[in-house]
């Protein structure tokens, strides 16, 4: 176990954000843990575990220690004539593990293609696309306590799963290590194909769904002409998450906003946290709220001061077809980014009284 000092991170964020890491570190199997656990670079100093760097925005340097996740294997646990149970270290590309699923013919998590990341960031995240989460087939996440190094399982419903919420990011973060998951896939078709755009997809190219992944390659299409790649322009994905609104609070904003799009049907499982008779929630678009505002007035030859779609300052700017996306053109500093991003967020709340939060963790 090698641990490196000033280590750049600017190829481990798809930001492409220029920073440094005081210590860093690579895990790729349990006695890396062990060894981890105990070395007085990590009790001594702040910590950050990173997978695919696809959900973070480095705003300066990290004063800490940089674990990145290299933990890999996929393992069939268990199957019969209905299910297979499925174990996946949490270092695993996610899209990886929802490819080998698919092409076993494996129904559950074709709707969640193509998201970026690790395994071990799904369940934090509790990942969702295409009316699908995570927590549909979730059984059990394994962790380690980070300040103990004992070993803990947690079931699907003690992960405390919401909308891209999980208690790894309030209660018990900064707290566990995940160390691999362990998902209940259906040998038996259990397609769904309930997202509008999808049906869309579908219907248009006239496909008709015979095995899991039909639907994992109609979603990858979708994904990839609606999201740019951070290969090419350095983003991370959707910036901000969905807003949820009460029905009483939608009829008000659908008076002065007929237009406005909603959902209701994929928040039927939200409950109030403090166990409480939730009411009904409703989703609006982040990107329609984002759409509908803008800077107040156009600069660095950006956005015609309408909309925030396309707007440009210096190397942070909004992707042209995508609002919900943060883009770093080449040079932007994190600082730079989350400056645009409170832009965004104050004007959205100047004009609709909503606030957005981020779904980007900020470093």
């Amino acid at each position: 176990m090698k641990i490196y000092q000033n280590y750049d991170l600017s190829k481990l964020n798809t930001f492409g954000i220029v920073v440094n890491a005081r210590f860093f570190i690579e895990v790729r199997n349990e006695k890396d843990l062990v060894e981890l656990f105990v070395s007085p670079e990590f009790k001594n100093n702040e910590r950050m575990f990173l997978g695919g760097g696809s959900n973070v925005l480095f705003t300066k340097d990290f004063d800490g220690m940089v674990i990145l996740n290299k933990l890999k294997g996929i393992k069939i646990l268990n199957k019969n004539s209905k299910d297979v149970i499925i174990r996946s270290m949490s270092g695993e590309i996610w899209h990886d593990l929802v490819i080998f699923a698919v092409n076993k013919g494996y129904w559950g998590i074709e709707n969640l293609s193509l998201i970026p990341g690790t395994v071990g960031a799904a369940p934090m995240q509790n990942i969702g696309a295409y009316g699908t989460e995570l927590r549909d087939v979730l059984e059990n996440i394994e962790t380690y306590q980070i300040e103990t190094g004992a070993k803990r399982v947690f079931k699907n419903e003690e992960c405390e799963l919401g909308y891209r919420d999980s208690i790894f990011k309030n209660k018990l973060k900064g707290k566990y290590f995940i160390f691999a998951i362990t998902l209940k896939l259906s040998k038996i078709e259990r397609k769904n194909i309930s997202y509008k755009i999808l049906q869309e997809h579908l219907k248009k190219n006239k496909i008709k769904v015979k095995n899991p992944k039909d639907i994992s390659d109609a979603v990858t299409h979708i994904r990839k002409s609606k999201l740019p790649d951070p290969t090419i322009i350095s983003n991370a994905g959707s910036f901000f998450k969905n807003v949820f609104v009460e029905k009483e609070k939608l009829e008000e904003l659908l008076k002065i906003y007929p237009d406005m799009p909603y959902f209701e049907k994929e928040n039927k499982r939200n409950k109030r946290k403090n166990g409480s008779k939730a009411s009904v929630l409703v989703k609006i678009p982040a990107g329609w709220l984002i759409e509908q505002c803008g800077p107040a007035s156009p600069r660095h030859g950006g956005a015609s001061g309408t909309s925030w779609k396309g707007y440009r300052i210096g190397n942070a700017g909004v992707h042209e077809k995508q609002a919900l996306v943060l883009v770093n053109y080449g040079g932007a500093t994190g600082k730079e980014v989350e400056d645009l991003a409170e832009q965004i967020t104050a004007s959205v709340f100047s004009k609709f009284g909503l606030k957005l939060v981020p779904e980007v963790n900020l470093i």
